[in-house]
């Protein structure tokens, strides 16, 4: 996605929560852009050292959060509400506020109305990128390069307001824009990042995981690699879109017992149509094709 920064008329922007993730929004800001970029964080030692650094310009406070014509909320999704409700007096007229979190729909119903009372635009974010580690010293400027980013807009949204956003993230240089409801985010994310964890941190706790070591390759690897998670923040998400992620629980465990069955009962034939279907479902769903 190319946009011009320019455009957007951003002069500064504020990032609350300087982990991984809100640490590369300050690091994309301060490599890719010439807004002046403040921050917050729990613990202040993280502030420190980005100011030390150059990559803040200063931290973000009641007196310089009213200068930010761009917010970036990256904490856990109660907190991401909390925040914003708390500070909406102090956010600045016509300012653009876009949240990191993993969920969208409690916080788009609480922060949509909040947003027109005070007189700026909320529209909900959540950048497709990550890595296993976490923690500002693990950010970089380009974590969000040619990655995805849903934009969660209000119901009939100006797209005046949308296209601004699009261009105030440009030195983030997303690679896609992914439009779509609270609704629709939160049961496509169910599939695509939350089972793949649970699946992910449930293979692990085999007995036999702890005896892999020489019979192990990609396989292994690439299954177990979000087993390692921060478990409050993932507790916190799971519970909160528990209706979507327990009925793609309830979908894979139907599976996954049919293969089961079809092995108990040696049956090739049930279980190689099982196999050929996942397999062709791979080549319908990603376009891949076995040479």
């Amino acid at each position: 996605m190319t946009t011009d920064f320019k455009t957007a008329n951003i002069k500064a922007v504020g990032i609350v929560g300087m982990g991984l993730i809100g640490g590369s929004y300050a690091k994309a800001y301060h490599e890719y852009s010439d807004a002046a970029v403040y921050g917050f964080n729990r613990s202040h030692s993280v502030i420190e050292k980005a100011v030390e650094e150059g990559v803040l310009t200063g931290e973000l406070t009641e007196e310089t959060l009213p200068l930010c014509d761009l917010l970036i909320v990256c904490l856990y999704p109660k907190a991401i509400v909390e925040y914003i409700t708390k500070n909406a007096s102090l956010i600045k007229p016509g300012a653009l506020v876009v949240d990191a979190g993993g969920l969208k729909r409690k916080i788009c119903q609480t922060l949509f109305p909040l947003a027109k009372e005070h007189g700026f635009t909320f529209i909900g974010g959540h950048p497709m990128a990550g890595k296993h580690t976490s923690g500002y010293d693990y950010s970089t400027g380009d974590l969000f390069r040619n990655s995805s980013m849903i934009l969660v807009p209000e119901d009939g949204e100006d797209p005046a307001k949308l296209s601004r956003l699009e261009a105030a993230l440009a030195p983030c240089s997303f690679g896609k824009m992914t439009i779509c409801s609270a609704e629709k985010h939160d049961a496509m994310i169910a599939f695509t990042s939350e089972l793949a964890h649970i699946v992910s941190n449930a293979y692990v706790k085999s007995p036999t995981a702890r005896q892999h070591d020489g019979f192990s390759a990609g396989s292994y690897r690439d299954l177990t690699r979000v087993a390692w998670l921060n478990e409050t923040m993932w507790t916190e998400i799971f519970l909160e879109n528990r209706d979507n992620l327990i009925k793609e629980l309830d979908s894979i465990i139907k599976s996954l017992g049919e293969y089961r069955d079809a092995m108990e009962n040696n049956d090739p034939d049930t279980l190689w149509k099982l196999l050929h279907e996942g397999k062709m479902a791979k080549e319908e769903i990603d376009g891949f094709y076995a040479v």
